[in-house]
């Protein structure tokens, strides 16, 4: 099978017409000139070195060498390769809390922001994982359901703020079981949720949740943001700028901190690990390393044709004559000196 793989470059071809118009052009113009400046015979004697069979064969290798470029330039390709791609690795699904305290600012620039930062970072680290994405607050949803195309899970991951749910709560429980449905329920191993939160569950009993995962052989690894002292959670006007900070029926001011035992209590429910967020995001790391000592699974095995380029001749040709109409002379010895009339 034979095709073009820049077809728009074809295009090009229609200069070829164009020059031999103005070769054409040129050469008449040339022809009347010439008739102007004397009569035909001593214009005859006068151009008598000129080879005019060499120059109309060096007009007409540089057309075909402009023909042949312009094909190269069109990447032709023929024949096609057979390529197995294998991909293997597990099946991760992110759990993003986005409720009101994540807006707390004791993590710059603030909670939910660090937790973006890090799924993305997450997300550059996988090799052939499938990755899912759940955004919870008082309920949770699934914004982007397992997939391979990481550049598609970052495309939702951007577009999660705190006004994506308008319940306001944080429902550990619901999220992680909307996370088991998402995952393959014959597999018994593979799966793998990272659950990124302050930990304040509001809403049902996260620990009870994370062990009817842990039934399904879902692993969950818990990554704990914010101060264990707590913050205020501040209140942004349309404008964007902050106006107060959320206080409660009593006029006092909310305060949320990191409930990291409950966090503890998910993920050793389900035989994963509690981290803490850092600066330097080294909980990253490590929860990469323990993805990769995990038993892999066969993703997606396929088998696909790839078109060989085959543009390398015709540019080579083209060069080639190129060069033998540079080298073409135009002149040619005169068979005697022509001393005049007289």
């Amino acid at each position: 099978m034979f095709r073009f793989a820049f077809k728009y470059m074809l295009y090009l071809l229609f200069l070829i017409p164009l020059m031999i118009g103005l070769f054409a052009y040129a050469a008449k113009k040339r022809k009347r000139a010439l008739s102007v400046f004397g009569s035909p015979d001593l214009v005859q004697k006068l151009t008598d070195s000129v080879n005019t069979r060499a120059r109309a064969w060096k007009r007409v290798i540089f057309i075909a060498a402009l023909f042949f470029l312009i094909l190269g330039l069109a990447r032709p390709q023929y024949g096609t390769k057979l390529k197995m791609v294998k991909r293997e690795g597990q099946d991760i699904v992110i759990a993003l809390d986005v409720s009101l305290s994540m807006t707390a600012e004791d993590i710059t620039p603030n909670r939910l922001e660090k937790a973006k930062h890090e799924i993305a970072s997450i997300i550059d680290m996988l090799k052939g994982d499938r990755v899912g994405l759940i955004a919870f607050s008082g309920r949770a949803f699934v914004q982007c359901p397992l997939a391979l195309d990481y550049s598609a899970v970052k495309m939702f991951l951007n577009a999660v703020d705190p006004g994506i749910i308008p319940v306001p709560g944080t429902a550990i429980a619901e999220a992680i079981n909307k996370a088991v449905t998402c995952f393959d329920e014959k597999e018994r191993k593979h799966k793998v949720l990272i659950l990124i939160t302050d930990g304040e569950d509001h809403e049902g009993k996260p620990v009870e949740a994370a062990k009817e995962a842990a039934k399904q052989g879902v692993v969950i690894y818990t990554v704990g943001l914010g101060s264990r002292q707590g913050v205020p959670i501040p209140v942004y006007d349309e404008n964007g700028n902050r106006k107060g900070f959320k206080k409660d029926k009593n006029g006092q001011v909310v305060m949320t901190k990191l409930d990291e035992a409950s966090l503890q209590k998910i993920a050793l429910e389900t035989g994963g690990k509690y981290y803490r967020g850092t600066p330097g995001e080294v909980e990253l790391s490590k929860i990469y390393r323990d993805i990769l000592k995990m038993e892999k699974k066969s993703l997606a095995s396929k088998q696909y044709t790839q078109f060989e380029d085959r543009f390398q001749l015709f540019v080579f040709t083209a060069l080639f004559l190129l060069i033998i109409e540079f080298v073409l002379p135009e002149r040619r010895k005169a068979k005697g000196e022509w001393k005049g009339r007289f």
